[in-house]
Formats: C-alpha cells, structure tokens, sequence
C-alpha cells in the first residue's frame, strides 16, 4: 500500500484529461481491488490447507467409489474421476459465490462499473457451470484413458492430444460458447468500419468480419480483440469502447436498417475487443493500458438513463489506433509466440508428470495409501509440485507480455497513430480508473502490461 500512500497529483501526461478529483477515484478503486484480492487469497489458502488436512480429497475419492459401486460400478476410475471432477467444479462454483458476488455487486458497483443484475449474474453462473461440465468431462476421460494404455510414451500421445483439443476450443469458444454469454453484433457500416477495413489491407491483415460485443450488460469497462486461424481473421469491440455507439435493440433489428444513413458518426464508431479462446491458444489483447487484469466488458442500452455513460470511450482515429497496436501483435507473430511457449511448456509439463506420478510417496503425502488414481495425480503435480515453477514461467510470461506491448505500440507508431493512440491509451485509463503510479516491483511481477505512463515516454520517443 506503499504506493497507494503517498500524496500523488495528477501527471503532466493525464493534466487536459484527468482532474484530480478523478485521479482520487482511480486510487481508491486501486485499493479496494487490492484489498479485496489479498482477502480472497488468504481465505482460499486457509481453505485449501483446511481440506487437506482433514483429508477430504481421499474422503471424496472414496465417497465416488461408494457411490458408484452401488450401480456395480467397481473399480472403474475413469467414471469415478468424472464424478469427482463434477462434484469439485460444482463445490468451487458454490464456494466461489460470495467472493464473485462481492466483487460484483459490492466491489465494482461502488465505483459505477457492475452493468448486470441479479437474475442475469445467476442464469450467467450456471451457464458458465454447465459449459465447465461439458468441456471438462469428456477431455479428462479421454486424457485419463490415454496415459492408461499409452505406455512408457503416454506423455507425447497425452501432449499431443491436450494440443489438438486447446486448438478445437480456440475455434469453438468464439463461434459457439461465447455468443452464449454476450450479444455479438456486426459493426454497423459508417466511417469507422470503413477505416478499419482500409488500415487492415493496407498491412495486408486478413480481415473478414468485425463485430461489437455488448459488454456494458456487465460492466462499464471497455477492451478489444482479434482471433481465427489462416486467413479468417474476425475483430471484436466491445461497444464501451467506442464513443457514442449503441447497439440495435431487437426491435430495431426488425425494422431493418433503413434508417441507418440517419445515425450519427459518433452511433457509427467501431470497437475491439475479443478474449482469445484457451489458456493455452490465445493470449488476452486488452488495450486497458492502467488495468492489467482488466475484465472484458459489454454495454447494454436498456434506456435513456445510459446514454450520458456513452460519452466515455475512443472517437473513430483513436479506435483505429487501439487497432493498429493489436494489428502489431498479429504482424508481429505474437500470437504465435505465446503459442509456441504455451505448447513448449505444456510438453515439459506432461514429462515431469510421467517422471513422478508412479512415487506411491506423493500420493500417501495426500492421504491415498492403497490407491493411486490418475487424476490425483494430476492434481498433486500441477497444483502442488509444481507450483513453484508455474510461478516462475507466470513471471517470465509476464516480462514478455510487456515487451510485446511495446513492440505493438512501436508498430502502431510507424503507422503514424502515434497521437489518437495516446489520445486512446489516457482515455482508457481514465474511463476505467486505472490509477496511472504503480510501484516499479509490484508492476513488474502482476503486470502484463507497461503502467500507461511507460507507454506514452515510449510512443513519444518513436514520433
């Protein structure tokens, strides 16, 4: 809190956006995000060296086992790793409930960011429950079933197939699961899709759709991005991103766009913003430049009581600036880094497992002292042994995430949007009450992305 502490003034930078009753705001938003999130750590930890201390992990084990062999199921440890599997998602998703609804309905709502009501955060939760289950289910029973039968190798035939299904959802998640939660929308024609279509074949970027999420169903935050394969490139806005635009209602839908010629050039504004399927697959693009864990967001016109929070967000240059950085991530094959790294380490991950999971010692630690089931193992492994790794590549990842912010910006630069992306870069930190002081160590370890004032220092130096 160090840093929070001492008496800061609005920065030179940010003086003809920011005031410093804002600058105030910033900060105490900073600090109850802090505070919230060093709480929920503490409680999760407590909770965790709580159940395995009593044991429940083998309790729960055999409690599956129980259950199953009333239905003559004996000794069948994939249907027994399922059920654990639901049972667990289904505790964290209960377990979890308050913290979310805290962050949500407490947290984000004091300082004007919530968007959702109770009903839709409910229905959101079990949408998000069930599509867990889904994925979650079949994959696990595949992967359990090939480290079974794939002998001394199992390792390679279980990468190789974790890397196959990564590259499915990259696919699926945006075209099927995430129009489940979020209104997708294409951009309505107007100067700002013309101009992103115009700078994305000037660069030679394969663009083929460009669509507006409604994030501001959910908060009030902003974001953008791009994903697809090859030569089938889709650009997602949210429309809090973009000064002035609202999305049709479905009322206006069926009225065709007849009076489209009618809507304003700030209605016509163009937006970005789209969360890359997969941990594994794609990395997350936000431009939040002050929130480095920014949410991805919708916005909802629900009524003329929103239409003055429309004022926040980006005018059309400073939309296709945000752009322009994103496009320096694809055309710098940042992508396919992160790609590469994600599919190395997942490969070094897998041989560490098959190196370990055989020591009967590891599972008697967790109180399994006859069985030693797969997914336990799995378990153990990824969540505890190697815990101290996953640290160290999170950093290392983190390191390089800022590295390439600056690559994207530089690229951006020698499109000429050094100005509207500066423009672009203040009015996100303010929109979403990014406090723009950071302490150089705490950013250095939590941020993927260069404090705002970094960013500026650096564009100012490529004009």
């Amino acid at each position: 809190y160090e840093n929070y502490k001492k008496p800061r003034n609005v920065p030179a930078e940010l003086k003809d956006l920011m005031t410093e009753e804002e600058l105030q705001k910033a900060k105490s938003y900073a600090i109850d995000k802090m505070r919230y999130s060093e709480v929920h750590s503490f409680f999760s930890e407590i909770e965790t060296t709580i159940l395995l201390l009593v044991g429940v992990l083998p309790w729960l084990w055999n409690k599956c086992g129980n259950v199953l062999a009333k239905y003559d199921y004996k000794n069948y440890e994939v249907l027994q790793s399922i059920l654990f599997i639901c049972v667990m998602m289904i505790y964290s998703t209960v377990t979890n409930l308050p913290w979310s609804y805290y962050y949500h309905f407490v947290l984000e709502e004091r300082h004007g960011f919530n968007k959702q009501t109770v009903p839709f955060y409910i229905k959101d939760t079990i949408k998000k429950l069930v599509v867990s289950l889904v994925l979650a289910v079949p994959i696990a029973a595949l992967l359990i079933n090939i480290i079974k039968i794939g002998g001394d190798y199992f390792f390679i035939y279980a990468w190789l197939f974790l890397t196959i299904i990564s590259l499915a959802i990259a696919f699926i998640y945006p075209n099927y699961i995430a129009p489940l939660f979020d209104r997708y929308d294409p951009l309505r024609d107007g100067e700002l899709k013309e101009k992103i279509e115009g700078l994305a074949a000037k660069i030679k970027f394969p663009l083929t759709k460009i669509y507006v999420v409604e994030g501001s169903a959910r908060t009030a935050h902003s974001n953008a991005y791009f994903y697809g394969f090859f030569k089938a490139k889709r650009i997602v806005l949210f429309d809090t991103l973009i000064k002035g635009y609202i999305l049709k209602s479905d009322k206006d839908k069926t009225e065709g766009d007849k009076n489209a010629d009618t809507v304003s050039k700030s209605e016509t504004i163009g937006n970005e913003s789209l969360k890359e399927s997969a941990d594994l697959v794609q990395r997350k693009t936000g431009i939040n430049s002050g929130d480095r864990s920014a949410e991805e967001t919708t916005t909802s016109s629900k009524n003329t009581a929103d239409l003055p929070k429309k004022e926040k967000g980006c005018e059309t240059e400073e939309v296709l600036a945000v752009l322009a950085h994103e496009f320096g991530h694809w055309k710098l094959n940042h992508n396919l880094c992160n790609l590469f790294i994600s599919f190395l380490n997942l490969f070094l991950v897998f041989a560490v497992f098959a190196a370990l999971f055989k020591r009967s010692v590891l599972y008697r630690a967790f109180g399994f002292e006859k069985s030693h089931p797969i997914l336990i193992g799995l378990l153990i492994i990824l969540q505890y042994v190697l815990s101290p790794y996953f640290e160290l590549f999170s950093f290392c990842m983190t390191a390089l995430s800022r590295r390439f912010e600056f690559q994207a910006d530089h690229f951006a630069s020698k499109l000429g949007q050094v100005t509207p992306l500066c423009s672009a870069l203040k009015k996100l930190e303010k929109d979403n009450l990014s406090y723009p002081y950071s302490d150089p160590l705490y950013a250095m370890y939590h941020y993927s992305h260069p404090i705002l004032l970094e960013r500026l220092k650096a564009l100012k130096k490529s004009e």
